[in-house]
């Protein structure tokens, strides 16, 4: 399942949102701060390439004010920390069985649309029945 975590006041959260509801392909939404378990975090990490870097904003001013060094933070310490301070998560995290994408960018999105829907997406305006169909997607967006 494709699982998208966000911050209500997200600008670039609305924007994945709105895409994947266009494009009617399901998604948990988990709201940073409300819903984030130390679960989430520890599947995040280990999805990420370069651990925290992926996924902490290092000019966040918690860690600036409070100077907190991550490196000599053990996992569950960071994770910990991250519960009660889910500000300093880059947002929005989108990530499902095979790969992670911190933020929004219009383009590398469209890997999380399965291979059939975009193969349709790419093909339904050519496609006969285009004009009478009731599920068409909408493949100007």
């Amino acid at each position: 399942m494709l699982k998208v975590y966000i911050s209500p006041s997200c600008q670039s959260c609305r924007k994945v949102r709105e895409f994947f509801k266009r494009r009617k392909i399901p998604f948990q939404e988990i709201n940073i701060f409300k819903d984030l378990n130390y679960g989430d975090l520890l599947y995040l990490l280990t999805k990420s390439e370069n651990g925290t870097e992926d996924i902490i904003s290092m000019r966040s001013k918690i860690l600036k004010n409070q100077k907190i060094n991550l490196d000599k933070m053990k996992v569950s310490e960071i994770i910990d920390f991250i519960l009660k301070n889910p500000s300093v998560l880059h947002r929005p995290i989108i990530v499902n069985d095979r790969e992670m994408q911190v933020g929004y960018n219009e383009y590398d999105i469209t890997s999380f649309i399965p291979r059939a829907k975009e193969y349709a997406l790419a093909n339904c305006k050519i496609c006969p029945t285009y004009k009478t169909c009731e599920s068409k997607f909408d493949a100007k967006k």
